[in-house]
């Protein structure tokens, strides 16, 4: 079965941590660039980060030296560490390989 499955969202403190995972089946991970994107209420969906086959990695200005996005081709897993977390950050967050997205998985920052 084709699918991304996301994973790690929750609700954490200005400054805190999170980690997302998204776990990929039915397509050759190894040579496919993964992107996160969010989508924040009233807003349109924006990417976030996004990593070739090779490792090369981009991000949006807003997220740059906070977020870090990674992969594990044995594990089919791309991941979104988050740190210094603002209430800006707060949205649905997706996974995505070309036309494949995720469910989603919720971000809240709030104290």
């Amino acid at each position: 079965q084709v699918q991304l499955v996301e994973s790690g969202g929750g609700l954490v403190q200005p400054g805190g941590s999170l980690r997302l995972s998204c776990a990929a089946s039915g397509i050759i991970f190894s040579i496919s660039t993964m992107r996160w994107y969010r989508q924040a209420p009233g807003k349109q969906r924006e990417l976030v980060a996004s990593i070739a086959s090779g490792g090369l990695t981009d991000y949006a200005d807003s997220v740059k030296g906070r977020f870090t996005i990674s992969r594990d081709n044995a594990k089919n897993t791309v991941y979104l560490q988050m740190n210094s977390l603002k209430p800006e950050d707060t949205a649905v967050y997706y996974c995505n390989h070309l036309r494949l997205w995720g469910q989603g998985t919720q971000v809240t920052v709030s104290s």
